[in-house]
């Protein structure tokens, strides 16, 4: 199965508190901090939510 490179790239400074949570269930907690996570369809819907703060990249 494929897996993701999440990046975080933005603050979560002014966000909701739903996107800092995400964020946060992800295991991001500083600007550039990445982690893989498997592709599947409850890591994309995070990735949905807090999709301006981070960028997403496959890894093989």
């Amino acid at each position: 199965m494929a897996s993701l490179r999440i990046t975080q790239v933005r603050s979560p400074i002014g966000g909701t508190h739903n996107q800092r949570a995400t964020l946060k269930t992800l295991g991001l907690r500083k600007i550039n901090a990445s982690t893989v996570r498997e592709d599947n369809q409850q890591i994309r819907g995070m990735i949905r939510t807090v999709a301006h703060l981070v960028t997403v990249e496959e890894v093989n």
